[in-house]
């Protein structure tokens, strides 16, 4: 296969040591190109000026830095900055026994074409400075709820570590942005389905010598797979779990999200509260509330009963439209009656500041737009 290098975003310090003696360097050379990178910002090797011509000219041969180009770059008024990348190719089928419990197999770069979209929230008040990145972990979405552009089209196929940090990078390179503090993986894709990658990519931005970001401000959002919430409890990352319920009741969630059909809200909930006992840090409900379909204060008090079952909070999403999709965005009195219901039942509820709404803001939707109009 042409162009297959390992991912410099998606190794380890000790994967690029190991790979460095290989190449008859030093291992504190790992360590300088990590420093440049992270630190410093620099992905060009021929600009890492304290490191030999030749070793510079090795790196440029051996390894991948950049592998994704940003085509479009939107700022909204609010602050918020989205970029769409597109990728070289998607990442080739990892080797028979190369998994987890097999032989360890690098992250790999190769030749082709598919987009995702990454987006930063910037919140600065007097209470905090926050540079939240959005990433994605997949091309496009198997998940298909009916009320997303990521899903429509489909699948493509998942983002290797490296394209996952890569976007994080990238995002905290462009004027303004400063350092990202919190992550959340509520991009395009499911990040469950791609858990070796999203995993893998979580270690890489919380390592000291990575992005260093805390991994209590890491949010792993979900559709729900009731196994891969467990297999992530197990792993004890410290990370947020972040379920998509958007539905008090598994009829509506049906009709909601084709993938509901095969798991139930009670499902979600057992590997929630198995989330909880195992990390100790508590589950967020996510809920997209749409206008006049699952906005009506009956749905609220369903889903207080649903969210007094385990030790959660409520995230509450305004919609946004995606044009040639029936759903609307809720009534503004429709959501604070929503969130009071939610209150008085005991449940800690929050409404999500809607942000970006001048650049397609909803998941998927620049990408969506960019196809259709590609000039």
């Amino acid at each position: 296969m042409l162009n297959e290098r390992p991912h410099l975003f998606g190794v380890s310090r000790e994967e690029l040591r190991e790979l460095s003696g290989g190449w008859a360097m030093p291992a504190f050379r790992a360590d300088q190109v990590l420093e440049w990178v992270y630190r410093k910002g620099q992905a060009d090797p021929q600009a890492m000026t304290n490191l030999p011509a030749a070793d510079r000219e090795r790196l440029v041969r051996e390894l991948g830095f950049l592998t994704g180009k940003p085509v479009r770059h939107q700022i909204a008024t609010d602050g918020t900055q989205k970029l769409l990348i597109e990728w070289d190719a998607p990442a080739p089928a990892p080797a028979p026994g190369s998994g987890e419990a097999g032989a360890r197999a690098l992250p790999v770069m190769n030749t082709g074409a598919a987009q995702t979209e990454c987006v930063m929230i910037p919140v600065d008040d007097a209470k905090k400075l926050r540079r939240t990145a959005c990433i994605s972990s997949q091309v496009g979405c198997a998940v298909g709820c009916r009320f997303c552009a990521s899903g429509i089209g489909g699948l493509a196929d998942d983002l290797s570590a490296g394209r996952i940090v890569e976007q994080v990078w990238r995002l905290e390179r462009l004027a303004g942005v400063g350092r990202i503090t919190n992550v959340v993986f509520m991009g395009m894709g499911e990040p469950l389905s791609n858990f070796g990658a999203v995993t893998k990519a979580v270690s890489i931005l919380t390592a000291e010598w990575g992005m260093a970001i805390s991994g209590r401000r890491i949010t792993i959002s979900t559709v729900g797979l009731p196994a891969q919430i467990r297999r992530l409890a197990d792993l004890a990352l410290p990370v947020t779990l972040a379920i998509s319920l958007h539905a008090p009741n598994d009829v509506l969630r049906r009709e909601l999200i084709p993938w509901a059909d095969y798991v139930t809200i009670e499902q979600l909930l057992d590997a929630g509260r198995y989330y909880f006992a195992k990390t100790g840090r508590e589950v967020t409900l996510e809920y997209i509330l749409l206008g006049r379909v699952n906005d009506q204060a009956a749905h609220a008090r369903e889903l207080a009963r649903v969210a007094r079952t385990l030790r959660s909070n409520v995230n509450l999403i305004r919609y946004n439209e995606v044009p040639g999709l029936p759903y609307r965005r809720p009534a503004k009195e429709n959501v604070l009656d929503f969130q009071k219901v939610l209150r008085a039942a005991g449940v800690n509820a929050h409404i999500r500041a809607s942000r970006g709404r001048d650049i397609a803001a909803a998941c998927g939707q620049l990408r969506r737009e960019t196809a259709a109009s590609p000039s």
